[in-house]
């Protein structure tokens, strides 16, 4: 999905600019983007929801 920024009366260019990035930030775009640059097999996957789990068990 593309991410829109609408330019309101008044608004410099580098206030688009800041809502952009606050907006891709906000949806996580760039995280998502990252994960998908290089594909992980299934069983990565797998180790690594593991390994998140293991990490959350052992702060509590």
């Amino acid at each position: 999905m593309a991410t829109v920024v609408r330019k309101a009366p008044g608004d410099t260019e580098d206030k688009l600019i800041a809502k952009f990035r606050k907006k891709v930030i906000a949806e996580q775009l760039l995280d998502e983007m990252k994960e998908r640059e290089f594909y992980k097999p299934p069983s990565v996957r797998k180790k690594e929801k593991l390994a998140v789990i293991r990490r959350s068990r052992k702060r509590r």
